[in-house]
């Protein structure tokens, strides 16, 4: 894949501008804290099969995740929450006009939840953990708010209610507390009639209406009480301060709408109290309908069901009409996920379906004149200082960490280097396995890997960057030619 054939061109924004690649985001923190692991988190509400814009925040999260440990030897996970305490239904009582809601959790119970998960998400994040060798771990929203350091930083909250709740609710300063009815699981939408009766060191009394039961109290501990389900924003907060200062770097993965709500979440933590732990947020391209608008499920329903599913990129909106097979259902949307990646400006903005359809049509094809043989490049984004030396020929070997994603690398793959929007092909002539760096820089030539530094000059670096444990994991060499555009 080149420039030529994609034919992007994105703007700048103000934060496009500031760094030289996608993941310099991360690099303040991982400076000022002294980060062992990172894990990124991504959450989607459990609500029917996802569309694209869904699942490619999904990819993003695994391939950023990939880019940071090679880039940083850091080790990094993935974390999937599945937010089953989305709405599945709604009602309004007639005698007060109150709203009333059940989640998904408390309408299908936890087997049909971890089937919808098996369904719609699993076998995704399956083969993405496969292809970018990040192992992932998956819960549900059900599990969270039982925790202990949950429930015991939301009750940490109540005693600052005044303070957020207008935070929580600009409108009407309603902090969307809801506590399902025991008996039925219906909860008042948005909790006006949720009162806080008590609140001590041992926990919080709430009173509720039910549509069905009337009047009823809960008992919310750090051990236990009743279900826990709390506005996005509500959570949000709760959610970001309880990450504990344990060496491990936090990073919300969302998608590009959420930069509007994180507004309300940084002021009620600064209502609260600012934590040392809040994590790092990254904001991933924003999917939009022809109207403008973000592509969503609420605005598919209000279209009838089936909508836009008779159009040839119908399984935009539903997965399951993808024509092809998931493998490359997979490889076209991390190679769609790539290039987002692959420039600051691609990937801090937003794409219409119709320029969506028009890039998977340029990544899926082949670049000019390359065979089918060769497959697609794997993109690998370079600082400036390395990209030039590669362009200009006089690099010709690059060196990493033998992560498994990396291992898979052989004799004949292209490697597209990249930085800032330019991009050099190279096509790889050899691949070497070394036990540490020291015995690398033993067989390989010190001015192939860097004609500007010596030995103990690149040694001092790659072990800035990469730890004892990471070296552990062996040491890979390729050794790269340009490829010009005849292939």
């Amino acid at each position: 894949m080149t420039a030529e054939t994609v034919q992007l061109r994105s703007p700048n924004s103000v934060l496009a501008n500031a760094v030289d690649y996608t993941l310099d985001v991360l690099r303040p923190r991982i400076l000022a804290d002294d980060t062992e692991r990172i894990r990124f988190t991504v959450g989607t509400q459990i609500n029917g099969h996802p569309h694209i814009g869904t699942h490619l925040v999904q990819v993003l999260a695994f391939l950023v995740a990939e880019q940071a440990r090679d880039d940083y030897g850091i080790d990094t996970t993935v974390e999937f929450y599945a937010l089953d305490n989305a709405p599945a239904d709604t009602i309004r009582d007639a005698a007060s006009g109150h709203r009333y809601q059940q989640t998904y959790r408390h309408q299908l119970g936890s087997d049909a939840i971890r089937g919808l998960v098996a369904e719609h998400y699993a076998p995704l994040f399956d083969a993405l953990a496969l292809r970018t060798g990040v192992p992932y771990d998956l819960t549900t929203y059900t599990d969270q708010q039982a925790g202990p350091v949950f429930r015991a930083e939301f009750l940490r909250t109540l005693e600052r209610l005044d303070e957020i709740r207008y935070w929580l609710d600009p409108s009407a300063g309603s902090a969307h507390i809801r506590l399902p009815c025991p008996e039925c699981g219906w909860a008042e939408k948005y909790a006006e009639r949720t009162r806080l009766l008590e609140l001590d060191g041992s926990g919080a009394l709430f009173e509720s209406v039910c549509l069905h039961h009337g009047r009823y109290e809960s008992d919310i501990t750090p051990l236990g009480g009743g279900y826990l389900d709390l506005s996005t924003p509500y959570r949000n907060v709760v959610k970001e301060r309880s990450y504990r200062p344990d060496g491990t770097l936090h990073v919300m993965v969302k998608g590009g709408d959420w930069s509007f709500g994180c507004q309300l979440v940084d002021g009620a933590q600064a209502a609260i109290g600012t934590t040392a732990t809040a994590p790092v947020r990254i904001f991933t391209p924003q999917i939009l309908g022809p109207d403008g608008g973000k592509l969503s499920k609420s605005l598919l329903r209000e279209a009838g069901a089936g909508a836009g599913e008779g159009t040839p990129f119908g399984w935009f909106l539903n997965p399951a009409l993808w024509p092809g097979t998931p493998e490359d259902y997979v490889r076209t949307l991390t190679g769609l996920g790539g290039l987002l990646l692959s420039d600051p400006r691609h990937f801090f903005r937003s794409y219409t379906t119709t320029e969506m359809e028009r890039l998977i049509m340029s990544t899926r094809r082949p670049a000019r004149n390359q065979s089918q043989a060769q497959g697609r490049p794997r993109t690998i984004q370079m600082y400036r200082e390395y990209f030039e030396l590669i362009a200009d020929g006089s690099k010709t070997v690059e060196v990493r960490v033998a992560y498994d994603s990396m291992k898979r690398i052989k004799v004949g793959d292209l490697l597209n280097f990249t930085c800032r929007g330019e991009e050099c092909l190279t096509r790889v002539l050899r691949v070497g396995h070394y036990p540490t760096f020291k015995a690398m820089f033993g067989t390989e030539d010190v001015k192939a890997v860097n004609p500007n530094a010596t030995e103990a000059e690149q040694l001092e670096a790659i072990y800035s960057i990469f730890p004892p444990e990471k070296e552990a994991l062996g040491v890979l060499t390729f050794e790269i030619e340009r490829v010009n555009g005849d292939g």
